[in-house]
């Protein structure tokens, strides 16, 4: 399978009065060209601040991208970048859906203005001819009446309309990659099904690639190839999307899995959580960061950083269970009980 995008090594800071936070520590990941890869885990966790870094829109200061970090587009090192390769990439290249539309989008210009604007940034055309493509974009993203569209301003329509407008904004360039962090935040289950099948439906007419990024495993399960799954800044286990929904290794996971609502529920058992909290990034732990809230932590989780375990192609996990002297080597959460 070709890479659009490999990520190796990645780290990024924050510098507060607090101390440096360690936001991402060490990621490493490819993207496959024209495919979905999801990315998964807890708030905080670092997915938004590694599809930001791939963006380039890390804050200098107070954010620094460490020495030896690589983000390979197309085989090329875009960290090393002038300013206006950064423009010229944005959006053209690769582009994003921001989490929040109101407060992405500009409230004091009108719809149309926007992504007219954005249009003409990246082609050289009149504003008529921008004008028909932002229509063409909006009948894309399923707007029904696209020019009454082009006259609202952000706070006349709905949060699902806002976020059609985001993606016809993100698609005007017609990028190579497409970033989605959090599309389906603050929507109704069926306005995410909508964006969801929206999103697949580009894919199939465009062959863009798309990263989604998602605190919800359930979101990614019709649309993901691949799902990395991301806890306190590392990467803790990635594979193909049927291997992590039925056959995950990692603890993480299989508690992110445990921890989502299903209809099968029955009216006396109790929805899970996982306890405690993620590790303070200003002073991370030396092992495991999962250890501390891991029913099966050993001793070596507590003295030092899992290596990768590999299993079926693709698959790999950063957990010391899989060591051969650990005695969970075979171990199959899916068979723990409540009373376990």
């Amino acid at each position: 399978m070709e890479k659009i995008l490999e990520i190796e090594n990645l780290r990024v800071s924050y510098h507060t009065y607090a101390g440096e936070v360690q936001a991402v520590r060490g990621v490493s990941f490819d993207v496959n060209r024209g495919k979905t890869l999801a990315i998964v885990g807890e708030s905080g966790c670092g997915k938004s601040v590694t599809s930001k870094t791939i963006m380039g829109l890390i804050p200098t200061p107070p954010g620094e991208i460490k020495e030896g970090s690589k983000i390979l587009f197309d085989g090329k090192n875009i960290l090393e970048q002038s300013e206006k390769e950064w423009c010229d990439y944005r959006g053209s290249q690769c582009s994003m859906i921001f989490q929040d539309a109101l407060t992405s989008l500009n409230p004091t210009m009108n719809i149309g203005k926007q992504i007219v604007e954005n249009i003409r940034n990246h082609n050289k055309i009149d504003k008529a001819e921008a004008r028909k493509r932002a229509m063409t974009m909006l009948r894309l993203a399923g707007i029904p009446d696209e020019e009454m569209c082009m006259k609202k301003y952000p706070h006349e329509l709905s949060g699902g309309m806002r976020q059609r407008v985001m993606i016809a904004i993100a698609l005007s360039g017609n990028p190579k990659v497409l970033i989605a962090d959090e599309p389906t935040t603050a929507l109704d289950v069926t306005i995410q099904a909508q964006i969801i099948e929206l999103m697949k439906s580009i894919q199939e007419q465009f062959g863009t690639t798309i990263i989604l990024i998602t605190h919800d495993l359930g979101v990614v399960a019709d649309i993901a190839d691949r799902i990395v799954v991301m806890y306190s800044g590392k990467v803790v286990e990635e594979g193909k999307s049927r291997e992590i929904f039925f056959g995950h290794k990692h603890p993480y996971t299989w508690s992110l899995l445990k921890a989502a609502p299903s209809l099968e529920l029955g009216k006396e058992e109790k929805l899970v959580s996982i306890e405690g909290t993620p590790p303070d990034l200003i002073d991370p732990p030396v092992g495991c960061p999962f250890a501390a809230r891991c029913k099966y932590c050993m001793k070596a989780c507590l003295e030092a950083m899992p290596p990768q375990f590999e299993f079926e192609e693709e698959h790999k996990v950063a957990c010391w269970l899989y060591h051969p002297e650990s005695g969970y080597a075979n171990i199959r959460f899916e068979e723990e009980t409540e009373d376990e």
